[in-house]
């Protein structure tokens, strides 16, 4: 299968699973009786942070898997670098702007950690062989 399609196919994955992991917080939020507007667009802007970051990392890998074909390694790892160090400070940088424009901090920092279990969950129940 060609590499760009297990990344769009893996990142909807990502974007979805996130995004019941975000419904399922705001819905905690509204069971403590905490849930207000705020909440709702800082989860919103976590969600969408991580899921822009998980994408930006499967483009990033795959060009950087491209260009080590073509024996350019060097510069593979330096672009993998790179991006891990943009993105991470646009996911901080996301979450920092949604708090300063009001909205919730813990609705807009958790999100970026539901990523890793719904790629643990995914793999598990994903098919053998991709």
């Amino acid at each position: 299968m060609d590499s760009r399609k297990v990344v769009l196919r893996q990142t909807l994955a990502v974007t979805v699973g996130v995004l019941i992991c975000t419904a399922v917080m705001v819905g905690i939020f509204a069971a403590l009786g905490k849930f207000q507007l705020n909440v709702l667009w800082g989860a919103l802007v976590g969600w969408l942070a991580i899921s822009l970051n998980h994408l930006f990392l499967g483009i990033t890998v795959c060009n950087a898997a491209d260009r080590a074909e073509r024996g350019e390694t060097k510069a593979a790892q330096n672009m993998v670098a790179l991006s891990s160090t943009v993105r991470l400070v646009a996911m901080g940088g996301a979450v920092v702007l949604a708090i300063v424009l009001g909205a919730n901090a813990v609705a807009a920092a958790l999100p970026l950690l539901f990523a890793r279990p719904v790629l643990t969950v995914t793999e598990f129940f994903g098919k053998k062989g991709d």
